[in-house]
């Protein structure tokens, strides 16, 4: 009688252990995206003030109405993934809508290029050299940021797969997160 006490004991001893280290993990994948998710707001903002000193073109451009757009899905889906920082569906929103982002961007400055070249101006007369390179500092910002993000999310993502805390996850409802 005393050993089946003694072992129900460290069951639970050993429950409370693994359920407290499942939350601390998913908790740090929660941190981690909260540090994301502030350059990326950071990263909208440059855009938003690229698109505000833009002068008006008096036949409006394809690629920027494409870039805004792009920014507006990209804000909705961060804010989706903002309230739910693990959930896959969440982030594999987030990326596709960075990958439009992104492309968008390119696209932008692609044209901007070759009007800039149409004109017959110097590379170094290039205002749109300016906004290339504070992107480029916010995406290897942003890059720290989803690296960090990322290596919790493995953690937790390891911790939950781990047999026998396996068991907790299932019965707690602890779901795999998705890396971005």
């Amino acid at each position: 009688m005393l050993t089946t006490w003694i072992v129900l004991a460290v069951l639970l001893f050993w429950a409370v252990g693994a359920y407290n280290r499942l939350i601390r993990l998913r908790s740090a994948a929660v941190q981690a995206f909260g540090g994301l998710d502030a350059h990326l707001v950071r990263m909208m903002a440059m855009l938003g003030e690229y698109e505000a000193t833009q002068v008006p073109e008096p036949v409006p451009s394809d690629a920027r109405a494409a870039l805004w757009a792009a920014t507006t899905q990209f804000g909705a889906s961060l804010a989706a993934s903002r309230a739910r920082p693990l959930d896959a569906g969440a982030a594999a929103a987030l990326t596709a809508a960075h990958r439009v982002l992104d492309t968008a961007w390119q696209t932008v400055v692609r044209e901007a290029q070759e009007r800039h070249v149409a004109q017959g101006r110097g590379a170094e007369e290039d205002a749109m050299a300016a906004w290339v390179l504070r992107r480029e500092q916010h995406l290897a910002q942003n890059a720290l940021a989803q690296q960090q993000f990322n290596d919790a999310v493995a953690q937790y993502n390891g911790a939950i797969a781990q047999f026998p805390a396996r068991l907790l996850a299932w019965l707690f409802g602890f779901k795999p997160a998705q890396a971005l």
